[in-house]
């Protein structure tokens, strides 16, 4: 493009209207005026968040929808540091983000100014990249470069820290048409020969068994998932990360393993002869659940070859887009069938199910599993389910029932309470088509309440609900387990009537108390037009494995 003298702010702005971004989300302050006052001439929405992390957890439920990176801005010091749990967030679960900051006049950097704070430092653990802006000249290569990094390989977070005196400068601004950068060239497609060992194994395998992980998301290699699924008859069991990956009521589905998965898909990674991980880490809360790897042939895909064999053995490792190698697998393999192995795991199933219906735990109030049911039925198959962090997580994550088009969100590496609800206006912001629902404890929600102000300035319509049992589920359940039954700082006496916050924003709602009342509350809420809120009531000794 052709060179254009404008301020370093309004050049910040022509690189994010030139990568495509439609919204921002952040909160202003002194050393992020200059950008501010640039966006004001753009089109470019921006969305006025009540914490600056919040802005951080939407933009991360914004890209994992589009599969776009997208964008949180803050102010220098504490909005920047603020910025530090989301930015680890989208770190930890792989999610493309944009994060800007303001910084203090160039010459004030490292002398303890007002709202200074070493941000790329700070951030140093957390973030794929970070840039400091010194060269004023240099700020569309830095833009072009951070959408690059963000969005390729391993997607995740990049920070670009501009001073504002930088951000003042007039400068001869050019966008590069494309980035070349020497020591980053990330892979693509799979080595071909380990490529046939793969499909050899499957093909001597009478127990074979996908495990889906949030990378297939990322490459947006569903369709070749349940291709391959299909084609050769291979049950599929996901991470947290992974759900949605095939249909919940797919035939070869089994459920989400781990600690606190389905039996079914625990007693599937137990008996499988070939296990074929997909675009996840198999991080501490799946591989706990693999008591002995000898007999099992284990091939590993994976954009990321530092995540290959860091948590579990491997004897296929497999570098390379998820979507691409798949696609050579499809070109390799034939039709195949395992009757056998699929009687087997479909016996388990219904063994489980019995253990669960036979351990329901009826308290006359609200079951959690029953709700999620009654929750997915009533919403259109273009649904998004963004569950918090707790008891609730794992209710929704055995739970919820999704089509080919619905999407569950959640935080699954870091594992960060009050992400739901600014995730789910980061969602419904790019979205409007689709029906959004926020899932939360009444913990988790105390986290991000003030985000109901987001929703209603913006007309962000987010349905929400909010699980009571007056206490930190989750933890409570943890000491009752393993500290004797003593509960240190779980209860949360105090807590408001989230009806009565609501409303105090304008939002409808209403309180549900029984499984009788689960359906009309829930259709209520799903064909009103404008954000909602149901304070569902649960009772506090209901545990978070629900089989």
């Amino acid at each position: 493009m052709a060179k254009e003298k404008i301020t370093v702010a309004g050049a910040m702005v022509k690189a994010l209207e030139l990568e495509g971004t439609r919204h921002v989300f952040g909160y202003p302050g002194a050393a992020i005026c200059p950008f501010f006052d640039e966006l004001i001439k753009s089109d470019i929405q921006s969305i006025l968040v009540r914490h600056e992390a919040n802005s951080g957890h939407a933009a991360n439920g914004y890209a994992r929808i589009t599969g776009r990176p997208a964008v949180c801005v803050a102010t220098s010091g504490p909005g920047a540091t603020n910025l530090i749990t989301a930015i680890a967030t989208a770190y930890m679960d792989s999610v493309p983000m944009i994060a800007i900051t303001g910084q203090v006049v160039s010459n004030q950097i490292g002398r303890d100014a007002f709202q200074e704070a070493d941000i790329t430092g700070a951030s140093e653990p957390f973030i794929k990249h970070s840039f400091l802006v010194k060269d004023a000249e240099t700020i569309g290569e830095v833009f072009k470069k951070a959408f690059y990094i963000a969005g390729s390989g391993r997607p995740g977070p990049v920070l670009i820290d501009v001073p504002m005196d930088v951000q003042k400068q007039v400068i001869d601004f050019e966008y590069p048409e494309s980035i070349e950068i020497r020591s980053y060239k990330p892979s693509v497609f799979g080595n071909k020969l380990q490529i046939k060992k793969a499909a050899d194994a499957l093909r001597n395998s009478k127990r074979p068994l996908i495990c889906a992980g949030g990378g297939i998301f990322t490459a947006d290699a569903s369709r070749e998932l349940r291709q391959l699924s299909e084609l050769c008859d291979i049950p599929v069991i996901a991470t947290m990360m992974g759900i949605g990956s095939v249909p919940t009521g797919h035939k070869n589905y089994y459920g989400m393993l781990g600690i606190f998965g389905r039996r079914t898909a625990k007693l599937a990674l137990r008996e499988c002869d070939v296990l074929m991980v997909l675009g996840a880490r198999m991080s501490d809360r799946s591989v706990t659940a693999l008591e002995d790897f000898s007999d099992t042939t284990v091939v590993h895909v994976d954009v990321d070859p530092a995540e290959i064999g860091k948590n579990s053995p491997v004897n296929i490792p497999i570098v390379g887009d998820v979507k691409r190698i798949l696609e050579q697998f499809l070109a390799e393999l034939k039709p195949m069938k395992h009757d056998q192995w699929q009687d087997q795991l479909n016996r388990n199933a219904l063994a489980c199910e019995e253990i669960a219906r036979a351990s329901m735990f009826d308290s006359g109030l609200v079951s959690p599993k029953l709700f999620i049911k009654a929750l997915c039925r009533a919403l259109p198959s273009k649904s998004v389910i963004c569950s918090d962090v707790g008891s609730n997580q794992i209710w929704a994550a055995n739970n919820v029932e999704l089509t080919e088009e619905g999407r569950f969100i959640t935080s699954g590496g870091m594992g960060t309470m009050g992400y739901a609800y600014p995730a789910a206006i980061g969602v419904k912001t790019a979205r409007r088509d689709c029906e959004v629902v926020a899932l939360c404890g009444d913990g988790s929600f105390q986290m991000c309440l003030m985000e109901l102000a987001t929703a209603v300035q913006h007309g962000i319509n987010v349905k929400t609900v909010v699980f009571v049992n007056n206490y930190l589920g989750m933890v409570r359940e943890l000491q009752d387990n393993n500290y004797d039954g003593r509960r240190t700082m779980v209860n949360l006496d105090g807590s408001p009537d989230f009806l009565k916050i609501a409303e105090a924003y304008g939002i409808k709602g209403e309180t549900v108390r029984s499984n009788d009342s689960i359906e009309a509350a829930v259709n209520k809420m799903v064909n009103t037009d404008a954000p909602y809120l149901l304070q569902v009531m649960v009772d506090m000794n209901e545990k978070s494995l629900i089989e």
